[in-house]
């Protein structure tokens, strides 16, 4: 019994010491944050690597989505004769839920990942410790341009998600199920409310989890071992925090926002 307490205790006190100094190197890149206007390059930069290069599997994975919804909701809306309204259910669930949280998760994956790996191998190569030598520092340098880039792009790629994603299940109701194209746009625009599910369903929740897949991946690139298994094993814990943090908020935000 005194094990379980023990390593309870020791669970918590790193959980603890990690959010902490998390906390710390949040404030510190905030405090930093006036660096990317001075140095404009180095944040279109990492605008393009994290948020252009995103953009393939992002709008390929929201048109799929977007027509597997359509399908769905056709099917059990055909019964109770509101197949019309097809269009209101696709966008809510995209608004809602779908696009924030699958955006954040696909990016997660994609970029957040490369971002430990990136300064895993910049520590590990000696790189970070060279522009401490030189005076430059790290922070304002490395970290600042690339959280930045990174919590400004989940959000937009989130409404790219949304919008690929209607169009995506515009064609299937017109082409494949025979809704009337006007019934379908017509029952979204009055079923969608533009303040409530546009701008806290996807900007607040995309904003909120870009913070939290940057924030985890730059941590976790510092804290890793600067070894090859460190590395991979950094990458591996990035993914699996990022997303379960993102789980996480997901509900506490979707409860506050849309919570009776």
């Amino acid at each position: 019994m005194s094990n379980i307490i023990n390593a309870t205790g020791e669970k918590t006190r790193g959980f603890l010491m990690h959010l902490g100094e998390a906390t710390r190197l949040l404030i510190n890149i905030l405090l930093n944050s006036w660096y990317i206007f001075k140095k404009p390059f180095l944040f279109t930069r990492q605008i393009y690597q994290l948020g252009i290069l995103s953009l393939p599997i992002i709008l390929l994975s929201g048109l799929f989505v977007g027509m597997v919804l359509c399908f769905q909701a056709f099917v059990n809306l055909i019964n109770f004769g509101a197949e019309a309204s097809v269009g209101t259910i696709v966008a809510l669930a995209l608004f809602r839920e779908l696009s924030s949280v699958l955006t954040a998760l696909l990016y997660t994956g994609r970029a957040s990942s490369s971002l430990t790996a990136e300064i895993g191998l910049m520590r590990a190569t000696e790189q970070w410790a060279s522009y401490e030598l030189m005076a430059v520092n790290p922070i304002q340098y490395i970290l600042t341009p690339r959280f930045w880039a990174g919590v400004i792009a989940v959000p937009i790629l989130a409404l790219l998600f949304s919008a690929v994603g209607i169009i995506g299940g515009y064609v299937v109701a017109t082409t494949s199920l025979g809704v009337d194209g006007g019934a379908y746009w017509s029952q979204m625009k009055s079923g969608v409310d533009f303040g409530v599910d546009i701008g806290l369903g996807v900007v607040l929740k995309s904003f909120v989890f870009g913070i939290i897949s940057n924030l985890v991946a730059l941590y976790i690139g510092l804290k890793g071992r600067a070894t090859a298994s460190g590395i991979a094993r950094s990458t591996t814990d990035t993914v699996v925090i990022s997303s379960l943090l993102i789980l996480v908020a997901d509900f506490l935000l979707t409860a506050m926002i849309f919570g009776v």
